[in-house]
C-alpha cells in the first residue's frame, strides 16, 4: 500500500489497501489509551479510509 495516496490512486487496490488500513486501525485501538503520536496514526488512517471509500466510490461501513 502506498505511503501517500494520491488522485492518481489505483482503485483496483482499494479491496486489499481497506483490509489492511482497517486491520491497522482496530491494532492501534486495541492497545487502549493512545499516546498523541498513536492518535496521530489513527487520524492518518482513517483519512486514508476515507479517501479511498471517496475516490473509488465505496459506501459499505
Amino acid at each position: 500500500m502506498p505511503e501517500q495516496l494520491e488522485s492518481s490512486y489505483d482503485c483496483a487496490n482499494a479491496s486489499n489497501d481497506l483490509h489492511q488500513l482497517n486491520e491497522s486501525l482496530r491494532e492501534l485501538r486495541s492497545t487502549g489509551e493512545l499516546s498523541q503520536e498513536q492518535q496521530q496514526q489513527v487520524n492518518r488512517l482513517e483519512n486514508q479510509i476515507h479517501f479511498i471509500k471517496n475516490k473509488c466510490d465505496i459506501n459499505n461501513g
